[in-house]
């Protein structure tokens, strides 16, 4: 797109798109003040106002607003042309930013998206894209920052696409790629007037790069899909409707080679052979892994006579369990009184006890203890302590 169209394609769409309620551009630019509505002389001779009006809807252009920062000076080095346009999400900002960007622009140093050439700078920020163009701007790095700095604070943050990383990195025409969400923007950039054929009413959104190959420049189209079925599906409809894989040979239309990976579909244009085409195609790989095979949890009920087996083998474990702890602790009861008599059982000057009269015998708590005072051991009884608790039940 050339500098003139770039320059006025924001005036343009002022009067399509309103301005937001809040001004993003400041109202100076140090010294120079601001005037809105430059001459759009010549704008439509350039590229068709509808097209491009489709473009900029199809990634959700919301505002745009265009100043002119003038020194007053009648030299045009003295002037910056300064646009931004608002987006719906840092999505289509990101979309916009690549459609935008020139060949011939470098990467720019104002962020991590931006780019740059003698006389023009775009820079994405969040939601927003700003352009700015002017005669030797490498001479108002000062200027352009503080512009993006105002712009910035306006800007809303939030993930950008990232198919992008799918595109092969062999033979790319650097800064040839672009983010396409819509079918217009498709047909400005891929050969072949595919439109909506790609599948973006579906969920579809597609990375585009341009590559060497053999000698010859190719078109590199990746679309990503919601589902695998989706893009096996669209695959389909493409092969009915173009000459893709040989599908229509008799078309007279230019051949398209397709692959698909999972959810990715992958198309090439402008290769004359299959085998020139499969050498981008076989780079294409798709991020998400599937596997088929793992092992899955299967519930299966056991027979009756496993079950009768087993609740025989545990209640027999549980008696052989029972049996073994009573003999332990007994052995352990009976070893501890023989290593200390009156120490730990059979204190009876420290314990009270529970007697239950289940004879005609009248109680006597001193039977528990021997009738002479004295304990086994020879411990004597302790009178002072509190009298023994004796419950009696009468027949």
């Amino acid at each position: 797109m050339s500098r003139v169209c770039t320059f006025l394609l924001g005036v343009c769409l002022l009067a399509a798109y309103p301005v937001g309620a809040q001004r993003i551009l400041p109202h100076s630019l140090g010294p120079w003040p601001a005037t809105i509505n430059p001459d759009p002389s010549g704008f439509s001779r350039l590229v068709p106002v509808a097209t491009l009006q489709s473009v900029l809807a199809e990634y959700g252009v919301s505002a745009t607003e265009s100043v002119l920062y003038n020194a007053g000076a009648e030299s045009v080095s003295d002037r910056v042309q300064a646009t931004v346009f608002q987006m719906k999400d840092p999505s289509g900002a990101y979309g916009l930013y690549s459609f935008l960007r020139a060949p011939d622009m470098a990467p720019g140093d104002f962020s991590e998206h931006s780019s740059r050439s003698r006389d023009r700078a775009l820079v994405l920020t969040g939601n927003l894209v700003l352009d700015v163009e002017g005669k030797d701007l490498n001479k108002l790095d000062a200027q352009i920052k503080s512009l993006l700095g105002a712009v910035s604070a306006r800007a809303q943050d939030g993930p950008l696409p990232t198919l992008w990383q799918h595109l092969p990195r062999q033979g790319l025409i650097e800064r040839s790629d672009r983010y396409v969400l819509g079918p217009q923007t498709l047909n400005q950039l891929f050969p072949g007037n595919l439109g909506d054929a790609i599948g973006f009413s579906k969920g579809a959104e597609a990375e585009l790069a341009r590559y060497h190959v053999a000698g010859r420049e190719v078109t590199l189209l990746i679309a990503d899909f919601p589902t695998p079925g989706f893009a096996t599906e669209q695959l389909a409809e493409l092969q009915k409707q173009f000459n893709v894989n040989g599908s229509k040979p008799d078309s007279g239309s230019p051949p398209l080679f397709a692959r698909r990976n999972l959810t990715l579909l992958a198309l090439v244009s402008g290769a004359p052979t299959k085998v020139e085409a499969e050498a981008l195609l076989n780079q294409v790989q798709s991020g998400t892994q599937l596997t088929w095979d793992e092992p899955t949890f299967q519930f299966k009920e056991p027979s009756i006579e496993m079950m009768v087996v087993g609740a025989i083998l545990g209640t027999g474990i549980i008696c052989v369990f029972a049996l073994v702890a009573g003999l332990a602790f007994g052995g352990f009861r009976l070893f501890i009184k023989r290593m200390l008599p009156g120490k730990v059982f059979d204190r009876g000057t420290q314990l009270q006890v529970l007697q239950l009269g289940l004879a005609s015998k009248p109680i006597n708590a001193e039977d528990f203890y021997g009738s002479v005072g004295t304990l086994a051991g020879g411990t004597p009884v302790d009178k002072n302590l509190p009298d023994r608790i004796a419950l009696r039940i009468f027949r």
